[in-house]
């Protein structure tokens, strides 16, 4: 599996970069040339195996005994001054004829594609929708302007083979799949699953606070490791859905102020020790909204007492008044009391831009994981433009939570997933469902998409040698020997060839022994389904920054690479389907 690919050889080795400084050198007589440098062994999932030629032969080259080298015949014209020669040389193996391995034909040739014409949808969408309600919604306009029809889990649903369809979770998960023309009850599924929340800060469910020191201030709560200092002097919108009463209905409505509204200021170093931390969430870390210095001037009743804004028992009674005025006029509602309730965070309003001197860069804003799910999302769309050679379901699903352990309903260890192939498997089955859920589970497998640590150049320490994914290559492979990852070797030989047939190429990443790994949606949907699973995502610097950086071509490399994986996992999962 980790077979040297002869274009990824390199002549002096990078180990002692990714080496812990920490400990102290040994003191030693002998120096570094007196050790045998270990050869590097380049990353097989950064080349396609589809064009991989014969690996030269190797030679273990005992020179001077201030020169040893492991090398390769072909990449050096070293000759050592005085060899060392052996009565008996070691006899040579036969060369083997091996059989050329069989490739089964695919169902079209994959389009090339250019990734760049990604980049800019991709940050527009980052821009447009700050908020989990937002990246929702746009996906399912995406979605429908594409054919999709839009399902209730509340209704029947009456699927037609070649159908496309979606359905919403609390407004913050999705669910789309496309139905084969061929398809038929315990067919497998190409699986896409991703979480499209991220980090951030949620208003209180009364966040107006006392006026202090002149200042008007919102209450929030920090969603995941939000308000982490990357928080401090940054400029904040405020957006999410506002449920609001229609002609005797409850609709929800979303709603985004794009301006600097919010900001939750440092204070200056001069202080001294205050201003070095740690800092406490609750009274250190609270956003500035506004200013109200009627204490002072005069015009202002000293003692406090809360706005009865929209009536007495009105939820717009327990909000801050200006708040809800900005609210209020960004919907056109002018009776208050017919706001009620509302579902609001911070986000940080500077735009998703590309930069790099060639513009090689995306920096932006919730990329953790907007970027992993908006490209499946596309892919999705790309693939099943004609489902004519199909037999199985395509499905891509977005989760709610994944930041806070994915407990709640719209998250992956709901019953979101499971409950909607379920449904797909009942509208085509005749009888004896159970068996055929069963059979589904077993034929299908899911790609767990999530955003992955691209290598940082001043942290190379923190990084494994050949496990540092680096941006603008394409997909990497994240795996972990204690089960926060679904990756194995069966997982990682499907993805491949799948990637192969696309000219995609793979990465990997594992983290560092003596550090834990984090996790995702992979490891709670196999194993609550049975599926066959992997997780791949996309690289990112900064996770968990208010602000990190992707590459600018990373978009569309993950567009690709997850259309390939839904276009030929149905003909790729024959070759491992026992006889």
């Amino acid at each position: 599996m980790t077979k040297n690919h002869p274009n990824l050889r390199k002549t002096v080795s990078t180990a002692d970069l990714y080496s812990d400084p920490s400990p102290p050198p040994i003191q030693s007589s002998l120096t570094r040339n007196f050790t045998t440098v270990q050869r590097p062994r380049p990353n097989p999932f950064m080349q396609s195996r589809s064009g991989q030629q014969p690996a030269p032969s190797r030679h273990s080259i005992a020179g001077p005994f201030r020169s040893l080298l492991d090398t390769d015949n072909d990449d050096f014209n070293f000759r050592p001054t005085q060899p060392h020669k052996s009565p008996t040389p070691p006899p040579v193996p036969p060369k083997l004829k091996l059989p050329p391995v069989q490739r089964i034909p695919l169902r079209r040739e994959c389009t090339k594609v250019d990734p760049a014409q990604y980049t800019k949808p991709f940050c527009d969408y980052l821009t447009n929708n700050p908020t989990v309600f937002h990246a929702i919604d746009a996906v399912a306009k995406d979605l429908e302007a594409h054919g999709y029809s839009k399902l209730s889990e509340r209704d029947r649903w009456s699927l037609k083979k070649g159908g496309k369809y979606y359905v919403e979770r609390n407004g913050s998960s999705l669910v789309a799949f496309a139905v084969g023309d061929g398809y038929e009850p315990g067919n497998g599924a190409a699986i896409l699953a991703g979480h499209v929340d991220a980090l951030t800060a949620k208003l209180k469910p009364i966040p107006k606070l006392r006026t202090r020191a002149g200042y008007m201030q919102l209450g929030v709560a920090p969603y995941a490791g939000a308000l982490n200092n990357t928080w401090w002097d940054r400029d904040l919108g405020v957006g999410g859905r506002v449920l609001v009463k229609e002609e005797g209905k409850i609709v929800s409505k979303l709603v985004k102020l794009d301006w600097p509204i919010a900001r939750i200021p440092t204070l200056a170093p001069h202080f001294g020790a205050a201003a070095s931390g740690p800092f406490n969430k609750e009274t250190q870390m609270v956003p500035i909204v506004g200013l109200d210095n009627s204490d002072i001037t005069g015009s202002k009743d000293e003692n406090w007492m809360p706005s009865l804004l929209g009536g007495a028992g009105a939820f717009t009674a327990t909000q801050p008044e200006r708040l809800v005025k900005a609210i209020s006029k960004e919907l056109g509602i002018t009776d208050y009391s017919k706001i009620v309730n509302w579902e609001l965070e911070l986000f940080d309003i500077q735009p998703a831009t590309v930069g790099g001197l060639e513009k090689e860069f995306i920096f932006a804003g919730r990329i953790d994981d907007k970027l992993c799910s908006w490209a499946a999302i596309q892919a999705l769309i790309n693939s099943t433009d004609s489902q004519a050679s199909s037999s199985q379901i395509k499905i891509v699903g977005l989760f709610d939570d994944e930041e806070i352990g994915s407990l709640l309903r719209q998250g992956a260890r709901g019953n979101f997933l499971p409950t909607v192939i379920e449904r797909v498997v009942d509208s085509f089955a005749d009888s004896n469902i159970t068996s055929l859920i069963s059979r589904s589970y077993a034929n299908s497998f899911i790609v767990s998409s999530d955003v992955t640590h691209a290598v940082n150049p001043n942290f190379l320490n923190a990084y494994l040698e050949n496990h540092s994914p680096r941006l603008n290559v394409g997909l990497s492979v994240s795996a972990d020997s204690n089960g926060h990852m679904t990756t194995d070797a069966v997982s990682t030989a499907i993805l491949q060839r799948c990637a192969d047939n696309c000219g995609a190429k793979l990465q990997v990443f594992q983290i560092r022994n003596d550090v834990r790994s984090g996790g995702t949606v992979g490891p709670m949907l196999s194993a609550k389904t049975g599926i066959r699973a992997i997780d791949a995502g996309i690289p990112q610097l900064s996770m968990h920054s208010i602000r990190a950086t992707t590459g600018a071509l990373d978009p569309g490399l993950g567009v690709i690479a997850f259309q390939g994986f839904l276009d030929h996992f149905e003909h790729v999962d024959v070759e491992f389907k026992p006889s």
